[in-house]
Order: structure tokens, then sequence, then C-alpha cells
């Protein structure tokens, strides 16, 4: 039997006597918008509701849904579709499956890390992207789902041993997979070159597999080698790969890691700035200082903290300092680390002012890339939307809250195609939040990484209202998002 909960015809509604930010960077205006069928009919004064219900979003900004350009909600998106975590911060649309990381074409039921960071082994096996598509579909998530497919994805379902270099004929293989997805509507290609089971990839293996991407009109994402002290040969890497394969490349979570390199953002700024001349590059990034993935001894320099996230052996040990930890057990902190895994960590690697600058930087969009299966997640995870419009846009006016609202929107769907998407115009798909501008912010803290945002007062997803002041609906419109289809 077809479960029809969640799939009724979208309602009729008038957002009324609404300041417009319409996703292109342009000055707000007051206008009242009216929702018919799932898209934007009408935007104008005084509309009158004829039908519709009507919202009062006088006082509020009403802008474009916020695409999320960089997630690991590929299998929550199924097994919590409710998606609490997202649209409570205004978030529409998630892009999954970036830094070589996706649960499709995903053939084998036990996976190494980083693939864990999906949420474990076993629960959720997608031999192709088109089965993937269809599970999204069929669970109907409260977001809308786009999907890159990943690099060491394809090495793990075609390799015996992912750590070692492919032969022809595995990557033949990984080709294959590569194009079926592509025909299946992913958006693009991601790698992460940085993770063991991507490392030993060369640029030709990139490039072959992006290239494939870039025939389809995909976009490649690229969680470069080394984001320390070879961050500078490590962007020329993606460059280079992204250049000869002919498509657009996404810098992912762009960072200077590292004591010894902070204030660097300076320089590989004007290095991406320089490269742009020459090519579509575009970046993402997350207003913390804080990254967060898999535990990883070579991260753990005993200047840093570490924030423990998740650990199999010692599930307690989530949400404390490896620095107390370590001291509890009389060892060193790598040594706890080896301890902890398989588990997950936040790393606190990055200084503020580099933080500023790369979210300052005309070219960078907003992606949280939480992790919604850790423990104790990074509160980026909760937060990252609200965060950047009110810490970053109203409390220090790093940007205008246009301009902010633009990088969450309006940029990220052109540089996704995704199309009829990221702005307020007649005809759009009506993914829209209601938000207050002047108490919108992020309430979500590594000590308390889960809390609801404040300010979001209306989220809709093709015409259908999925939460309501502080709260889901317990409606879900979200689809699987094909590359290049306008429905």
């Amino acid at each position: 039997m077809t479960d029809t909960r969640h799939a009724q015809k979208p309602a009729h509604w008038l957002l009324q006597g609404g300041q417009v930010v319409d996703g292109t960077g342009s000055s707000r205006f007051l206008a009242d918008v009216r929702v018919e069928n799932g898209r934007i009919s009408e935007i104008g004064a005084d509309l009158g509701l004829r039908g519709a219900t009507s919202i009062d979003a006088a006082g509020r900004i009403v802008a474009p849904g916020f695409i999320d350009v960089h997630t690991h909600d590929d299998q929550s998106v199924l097994s919590s579709p409710a998606m609490l975590p997202k649209v409570s911060q205004g978030v529409t649309t998630v892009v999954v499956g970036n830094c070589g990381i996706s649960l499709a074409p995903l053939v084998h039921p036990d996976v190494p890390a980083p693939l864990t960071l999906l949420g474990g082994s076993g629960k959720h096996v997608y031999p192709t992207m088109r089965a993937y598509a269809q599970a999204v579909d069929a669970a109907r998530p409260a977001v809308n789902v786009a999907a890159l497919v990943g690099h060491s994805t394809l090495r793990v379902a075609t390799m015996d041993d992912p750590y070692r270099a492919a032969t022809s004929a595995e990557q033949a293989k990984m080709a294959d997979l590569m194009r079926e997805a592509m025909a299946a509507g992913a958006t693009g290609f991601s790698s992460g070159l940085f993770y063991d089971t991507n490392a030993a990839s060369d640029t030709a293996e990139v490039t072959l597999l992006a290239r494939i991407a870039a025939e389809a009109g995909g976009v490649y994402t690229a969680h470069i080698r080394d984001e320390a002290k070879d961050v500078i040969a490590s962007l020329d890497e993606a460059f280079t790969a992204a250049r000869n394969a002919g498509l657009p490349l996404v810098i992912s979570h762009h960072k200077c890691a590292g004591p010894l390199n902070w204030g660097r953002s300076v320089e590989t700024l004007a290095h991406i700035n320089a490269a742009r001349h020459g090519q579509p590059i575009g970046l993402d990034a997350y207003p913390y200082i804080a990254g967060s993935t898999v535990l990883r001894p070579d991260l753990v320099d005993e200047v840093i903290e570490v924030m423990v996230t998740w650990s199999e052996p010692y599930p307690a040990m989530s949400g404390r300092l490896l620095a107390d930890i370590a001291r509890e057990w009389n060892c060193s902190q790598r040594e706890a680390c080896e301890r902890l895994q398989p588990g997950g960590a936040s790393y606190f690697q990055m200084r503020e002012d580099d933080v500023r600058r790369v979210l300052q930087y005309e070219a960078t969009m907003i992606g949280s890339d939480g992790l919604p299966h850790d423990r104790h997640p990074h509160p980026r995870l909760w937060g990252t939307f609200p965060r950047v419009l009110g810490h970053y846009a109203r409390e220090l006016a790093l940007f205008p809250l246009e301009e902010a609202v633009h990088r969450m929107t309006g940029l990220s769907a052109r540089r996704f195609n995704l199309l009829d998407r990221g702005e307020i115009a007649v005809g759009k798909h009506a993914d829209l939040v209601v938000f207050d501008p002047d108490l919108v912010i992020d309430r979500a803290t590594y000590a308390q990484p889960t809390l609801l945002a404040d300010g979001i007062e209306n989220v809709m997803v093709g015409g259908t209202m999925t939460y309501e002041a502080r709260g889901a609906t317990g409606e879900r419109a979200g689809k699987f998002l094909r590359l290049g289809s306008r429905s």
C-alpha cells in the first residue's frame, strides 16, 4: 500500500507583509508572496487572500529556503526523515555525498572509516544511485536531497584494498558506477584525498571520474589532501583535476588548520582568487573554529583542544575533552585517541580571523558539514545557518543580511545547478523560510549541541509547511533532486 500521509496536495498560502530577501543579493523589499501548487505564483503589495491561508510576516524576513551545500545526511534523510536539525534552521535542501563519502553506490554492508561517518554499516546498502534516489523519494524526507558520488565509496565498492593505487580495470569499474549515478540524476562527484581510503588516488584517477560528472553537467567538490602546511599544493591538485575534467570546482570547508597555519587564509584566498580567473571555483565554509571528523592520531598535536564526539569502545567518553581522558588514563593524548577508536571528534584547529576571512570571501557558500550520527555532535549540525545570520551578519556586521542569505540560497543553487530554487521569483519552487532578523541566532553549543535555534518561524518545502515556531509540523514534501530537473 502506498503511504500517502506526507503526500497531500500543497496548500494555498499567502505570506503577508514581509520583507522579501530574494536570494540574489539585492536589497530587501516589502511584499506579499503567494504560493500555489508548490510554487511561487505572485509577488506584490496587498495581494488579497482569495482563499489562501494567511501567514503574518510583518516585521519578518521572507527568504528562499536555505541550501546546505555540505552535509553527510545521506542516511539521516532515510532513517530520520523529519530532519529536525535542518528544518529548524530554515534548511530546505541538503547536498549529500561530500568529502568522497556517499551512501551510494555502496555494495558492501560493512564499511571502513571514513564511511562510518554516515552512521555505521549494514543498515542501508544502495548499490546504485538509482536505488538510493528511489529510497529518498519513498522516505519523502522533510528536505530536498541533491546527491554527490563519493570517490572513497567508489573505491570501496570496486577494490579489495582501497588503500592502494587502483588498477585500470578497477578504475573502469568505478567509471561504470559513476556513469550510472550521473544518469540517475546525481549532482556531481566528490573526493576526499585527505582520507586513507582515497589518499592513494592520483590526479589522473580523479580527473577520469570528474570528467564523467562534467559530461552530465555536474560539479566536482574536493576535500583537499591537506588543509595544513601543504594547503597550497593541495589546492593546486584540485584545480588541476577540475580544469582537466572541464567542470566547476567547489573547495570543501576551506580552512587553514593547525596553529602553524593560522593567518594563512590571506594567502590561500589570494591563491584561489587567481585561479578563478581561469576556471569556475567556489568554496563552502561553516562558521566555527572547530572541525569534526573521525578520530585520527595524526590530528592530535597536544596543542589544540580535541573533544570526543563518539567512541565505539568507550561511548561514555562522548562530549569529553581528549586531554582529560588522557590524564585519567595516564597516557598521551595520541594513545588515548588510539584506544578510543573507532570514533569521532571535534578539533579546535582554526583561528577566528581565518574563519571570518573565508566566510566573507565572495565565492563562499554556507555548508554545515554536520555529522548527524555522532552521539555528541558538533553544534554546527543544529546551528550553522542561524549563526551566520545572527552572529556574523547582525552582531559582527561581517556582511549585510542580504549577502548572508545569498551565500546560502541563490549562490548555492547556481553552483550546484538546482533549477528554480534559491530565489524568490514567480515560478520558482516554494521552498521558503520566514525568520525574525532581530532574534535569529544559534543556541547549540559544544556543551549542549542539539539546542534549537531562535528566530526561525516558518519553513516551507514545495509549498508544504514543515516547521512552525520551534516545532516540526509532521508534514514532509522533500524529494530527490535530479540534476537539471525542474520538478
